[in-house]
């Protein structure tokens, strides 16, 4: 793995920063960025650019500059390795990925820059693994996806879990998805796209699936998904078919910490049967009409994509994660909580992912890595000292 010699004009660079996240994520970088920390924010509209960048000043710490702001669209393949090339590490708001993101990939697989995204689209990230993971590895490049709430408390949350087991057993993991938030129309467009994509999903899927080798001599499950009700939680509890447990599973094959046999199941809790089974239906019928174009436009057209919550909505919003791990004779039950999960707590973890990649020593690492598996421990500091809680429920026993 070759290490990047060559001094980068920029420690990160955030494109989409005049988008809803990218926006916050600017803001969040503007107010807790280390001293002299060299950046630029990229996006289509200089003028959108200008006035992010005027907005920042007010928050700059001393000692922190102000970023550049850097003209470019993500269809230019040239302007993306342009983009790519200055800098140690490149963040990315810009969706839906599977529409937008490859040119930027590909420029950061070839430059050897580190990269970190906020997507939860499967089809994308598989795709992304199958044509970019072996460029990045001799590059060097980090490719870090799913560095929002989509997918960090989970895969750090089963991370931070995991250390208080035995080591060299088999391990079972079930993480518990509870939040009260609201999605902005990025998000919504990147859900109904991926809907619409649906044989896309499969086919990078199953690719990969054939591709990709097995840790040797280890084994990782995912739990078989039941409905059942849980006292403890205050619900009721079902398989939740998100990108997150696909995530840790690829984190336990890359850890060896994570045991010989390990097994992680993802799942979301709600307060009534009726919750789950309309949510279930509003999902199922969004995954039968996106793929028909003239549905597609209508559902589109629902929520703008530049729309979000607003500061108000935002500050009342939460989300925690309960952890129930086992193993070795020993059961734990660990959390991951924290506030707004969308929008404010995803700028913080993706803001300090790419800081977290540019300053942290961390371990050799390179091609599409995880969280867990890139940054682990600093990361996790990083957050905790940041404000999203990482704690023990219950600590280990028999």
């Amino acid at each position: 793995m070759p290490a990047v010699t060559v001094e980068r004009q920029y420690d990160v660079a955030l494109f989409g920063a005049t988008g809803f996240t990218g926006e916050l994520t600017a803001r969040y970088l503007a107010a807790n960025a280390p001293d002299g920390l060299r950046w630029a924010l990229v996006g289509r509209n200089r003028g959108k650019l200008e006035a992010v960048r005027a907005e920042l000043a007010s928050l700059l710490q001393p000692g922190v500059v102000a970023p550049d702001p850097i003209e470019a669209d993500a269809a230019d393949a040239g302007a993306m390795a342009k983009i790519a090339e200055a800098a140690k590490v490149v963040i990315t708001t810009v969706g839906p990925y599977a529409l937008y993101g490859e040119p930027l990939v590909a420029a950061c697989a070839a430059a050897g820059t580190d990269y970190v995204d906020l997507t939860g689209e499967p089809e994308f990230v598989d795709r992304m693994w199958l044509d970019y993971h072996e460029r990045a590895q001799q590059s060097g490049a980090r490719l870090v996806h799913c560095c929002g709430f989509d997918s960090i408390p989970h895969d750090l949350g089963a991370y931070f879990t995991v250390k208080q087991l035995p080591e060299g057993v088999p391990l079972t993991v079930n993480g518990y998805v509870r939040m009260g938030a609201q999605f902005s129309g990025g998000t919504f467009h990147s859900a109904i796209n991926a809907f619409a994509r649906g044989r896309q999903t499969v086919a990078a899927a199953r690719r990969r699936r054939q591709a990709e080798q097995r840790p040797p001599g280890r084994k990782v499950h995912s739990a078989s998904p039941r409905l059942r009700r849980d006292s403890k939680l205050g619900g009721w509890t079902v398989a939740f078919p998100t990108i997150d447990g696909p995530i840790v599973r690829r984190s336990a094959a890359a850890l060896e910490r994570y045991g010989p046999d390990f097994t992680y199941g993802h799942n979301i809790v709600a307060k009534h049967l009726y919750s789950l089974a309309g949510g279930a239906a509003g999902v199922g019928t969004a995954a039968l009409l996106a793929p028909l174009p003239p549905t597609r436009k209508l559902l589109l057209k629902a929520k703008s994509p530049g729309e979000g919550p607003s500061e108000a909505v935002r500050a009342k919003s939460w989300f925690k994660v309960t952890f129930v791990g086992e193993g070795g004779g020993e059961r734990v039950v660990t959390e991951v909580s924290g506030g707004d999960p969308g929008y404010d707590e995803t700028a913080k973890m993706l803001a300090e992912s790419a800081l977290c990649l540019a300053f942290d020593e961390l371990p050799e690492t390179a091609g599409q890595v995880t969280t867990a598996q890139a940054m682990g421990d600093a990361l996790l500091s990083r957050l905790q000292d940041a404000g999203i809680a990482f704690r023990m429920l219950e600590p280990a026993r028999a």
